[in-house]
């Protein structure tokens, strides 16, 4: 199991000091969440952000996931790979031709993962599973940190679980994204989740980083 803070929630002003005492905790992946104001409603981070981060994650041997939340992903795979990217996810949802842009993520020599929306079918991930390291859940809406988690999700998690393993495909992470709290990660570990995005749970004014993630630690073999 994996905790993967989330730099969305993050202080900007701070950032690189952030990731690095998410590392001191003991995180060894880096979230990073890309949007484009058209796949989702909201802007972020472009290549020069993973970019600078690429020092800090090489210093402490960490993944940086980096999320695609955006229209016609295709055009960026380059740049966030020679940005420093380990991992590239993108949308079933964003992608016309899907087994094209996970070998182009490939080729580049990067781990690829493909991510679903709330309410887009499991079915859809089918075809393209042996192709593939990580399968991302969105438990909200795509767009905005902080949301409630939609509780149909752990149900959703549980049956891609069962999905891997019936076609004997264990290795690919179940990753999820959004409402990851010290209430629901328990249950979403059960579920059969690996790799847990967290963000405003994790940075926050009420306790460090480091007492954050213990206790989110903790919480997740409850």
């Amino acid at each position: 199991m994996h905790i993967a803070p989330s730099i969305l929630s993050a202080d900007f002003s701070r950032l690189g000091e952030q990731v690095r005492d998410a590392c001191e905790a003991g995180a060894r992946w880096i979230h990073i969440d890309v949007m484009d104001g058209h796949f989702v409603p909201n802007i972020t981070f472009g290549p020069l952000v993973v970019a600078a981060l690429r020092p800090i994650a090489d210093h402490y041997t960490a993944t940086l996931d980096t999320h695609l939340m955006i229209s016609d992903p295709d055009r960026y795979i380059e740049d966030f790979a020679n940005a420093g990217s380990d991992i590239i996810t993108v949308h079933v949802e964003a992608c016309t031709h899907l087994h094209r842009t996970v070998h182009a993520i490939r080729s580049y020599g990067k781990r690829v993962g493909v991510a679903l929306n709330p309410a887009t079918s499991l079915n859809t991930l089918e075809e393209i599973l042996p192709d593939i390291d990580l399968a991302l859940l969105m438990t909200v809406n795509p767009g905005f940190g902080g949301q409630q988690f939609i509780p149909a999700s752990l149900n959703k998690v549980a049956r891609l679980r069962q999905l891997l393993n019936d076609h004997n495909l264990g290795h690919i992470y179940i990753q999820v994204d959004g409402g990851v709290n010290l209430t629901t990660i328990g249950p979403l570990v059960r579920a059969g989740a690996d790799v847990l995005v967290i963000g405003s749970a994790l940075f926050n004014q009420k306790a460090s980083i480091a007492t954050n993630l213990a206790a989110l630690t903790a919480a997740s073999a409850d």
